[in-house]
């Protein structure tokens, strides 16, 4: 479903930072009284996003299992019309069956094999790897973003398109957005997911330092117009030498095509057939008869960073904050977990019980993550040239990915399952997000649908308590873990391991703030948190966000 407009306004309680309902009337939220003479337009969201690309989309979805109400504007009045193929690396596929999404995604995609990611270089899968989902998922971009869109939308989120972010201004109690048509908009924060030239980012002025492309490349899907044997010895020969370069089949006599392009050009006008035919005889002497293009594309190797991901009451999220060359497929898995680690935190703050620094542990925690993969491509991209240093370093670096633990550590970063969050001293797996493991009720990840934290206590004898509104607890002595308990965030890494309550009452402060009195029974959504041998009891369909 795409819907220019959705005017229902989504529910909520009337609780945020505000801490009050209007007139004690719930359900409705005003904004405080503008200054005299303020021309401020009504308070009528808790976010708006920019961009209903990937990541706002997810973004929307995240917050609106927190009654959070959100508007998502896209520039574009339809969905994007070209079919390119992104691949859904490890973490991304875990972080959908967390929410019951993966199901509904997986029949519109291709599985391959997780391995062979680090600059082309083709090596095994590694043995063993931590998860459920170890596998690539190929899928159209559109088919992504269709699929976040439509679950957004039935969580209640808005999504106007044909909207463009033009202006905006943010005081101590929320922003004011204006769009290109003039019309004026207000909300509490502003999340900016509105790509690599961010409006958002450029209106609040913050640095986008790196380095400009110096190279681009072509890609797209065609057909061709000599055999399938033809194209594979002459791909396979000029493979070896020329990168990056591949024809691939796709389907019956549709090829993905990526050449090297002639010169770096206007990132905003597609390429024509004519330059992939032009490149093709440039690096393999014969243009193969391509012809009947489904798609034509660009991308350069410029990458950058943005010098924060926070400003006051504005805030970046995925190609916004961060562009990088699209070797090892990343950015797309990138900005969904940018989205999933903020989705809670920014909720927690608008529903009031954020601890102090939450919302700061966004940047904290998703930078660094941003800057490895920038380094990361920016390796990859020298062992793809052609010259003879970067040439014996890949030689090198093929050898030693015969080694398994060095074939799985590239293949962790690329995925993004070996990401680790700074939480402090402590075991290993502290930061690291928990795979999907076996519980007596099934699956983890199936406990996780509504976007709470969780307290895994295989002992029985730990609570939740006071926090039972935003963790649910599961006692499972089953459970298949290497430790006593875990406390896992909304996003699934581990918070804390032990099993001592008064050292556990203290991380649940730290990352879910003051408890609350709603105890151990049902909590402001008429759901019971507790979860028990029948957790489909405590998960109603509506409450689980899944889409129908």
């Amino acid at each position: 479903m795409h819907s220019s407009q959705v005017t229902t306004e989504p529910p909520s309680d009337g609780r945020g930072e505000h801490g009050s309902t209007a007139g004690g009337v719930p359900g409705v939220l005003r904004s405080p009284a503008p200054a005299p003479g303020a021309d401020r337009p009504p308070l009528l969201f808790d976010v708006i996003i920019a961009g209903c690309g990937p990541t706002g989309a997810m973004l929307a979805a995240e917050l609106r299992l927190h009654d959070v109400r959100v508007l998502v504007l896209e520039k574009d009045t339809e969905p994007a019309s070209s079919v390119r193929i992104v691949g859904l690396h490890i973490r991304s596929l875990e972080l959908l069956a967390m929410r019951g999404l993966l199901d509904r995604v997986l029949p519109h995609g291709r599985r391959r094999p997780a391995g062979g990611f680090f600059a082309a270089i083709p090596k095994p899968v590694p043995n063993g790897l931590d998860s459920a989902h170890a596998y690539l998922l190929g899928i159209p971009q559109p088919v992504v973003v269709r699929l976040l869109e439509e679950h957004a939308i039935a969580l209640g989120a808005q999504v106007r398109r044909g909207r463009a972010v033009a202006g905006l201004e943010q005081d101590g109690e929320g922003v004011t957005v204006e769009l290109a048509d003039g019309e004026r908009l207000r909300s509490r924060y502003l999340v900016g997911c509105d790509g690599g030239r961010s409006t958002v980012r450029r209106l609040l002025g913050v640095g986008f330092p790196g380095e400009p492309s110096r190279n681009e490349t072509l890609m797209g899907e065609m057909e061709v117009g000599v055999p399938q044997e033809e194209v594979a010895a002459r791909a396979a020969e000029i493979g070896g030498t020329h990168r990056p370069f591949w024809l691939r089949p796709f389907g019956e006599r549709v090829y993905s095509v990526v050449v090297p392009a002639a010169a770096v050009g206007d990132r905003a006008q597609p390429p024509t057939l004519e330059d992939f035919k032009q490149g093709l005889r440039a690096v393999a002497g014969t243009d193969f008869g391509v012809h009947s293009p489904r798609w034509l594309s660009r991308f350069g190797d410029a990458t950058r960073l943005a010098e924060r991901y926070r400003a006051g009451r504005v805030l970046l999220a995925g190609d916004a904050a961060h562009i990088h060359p699209p070797i090892g497929g990343q950015g797309l898995n990138l900005g969904v977990q940018d989205a999933f680690n903020l989705g809670w935190k920014l909720a927690a703050q608008i529903r009031g019980w954020a601890p102090e620094p939450l919302l700061d542990t966004y940047q904290a925690e998703r930078r660094p993550v941003a800057e490895d993969v920038l380094d990361n491509t920016r390796a990859q991209t020298e062992l793809l040239s052609d010259g003879p240093g970067p040439q014996a370093v890949r030689r090198l670096l093929t050898e030693l990915m015969d080694f398994d633990e060095v074939n799985r550590h590239l293949i962790e970063k690329i995925t993004a399952i070996g990401v680790r969050y700074d939480f402090g001293a402590g075991p290993d797996l502290l930061g690291r997000r928990l795979r999907d493991v076996d519980v007596e009720q099934g699956r983890l990840y199936d406990l996780l649908h509504r976007g709470h934290g969780l307290l895994l206590d295989r002992t029985g004898r730990l609570t939740a308590g006071g926090w039972s509104d935003r963790v649910d607890h599961l006692a499972d002595p089953t459970a298949d873990l290497d430790v006593p308990c875990v406390l896992l965030r909304p996003d699934g890494h581990v918070a804390w391991i032990g099993d001592d309550q008064q050292d556990l009452d203290g991380h649940l402060s730290r990352w879910f703030g003051d408890p609350s009195d709603a105890g151990d029974g049902p909590g402001r959504n008429g759901t019971v948190r507790h979860i028990g041998p029948n957790h489909e009891h405590a998960f109603g369909k509506k409450d689980a966000g899944i889409l129908e």
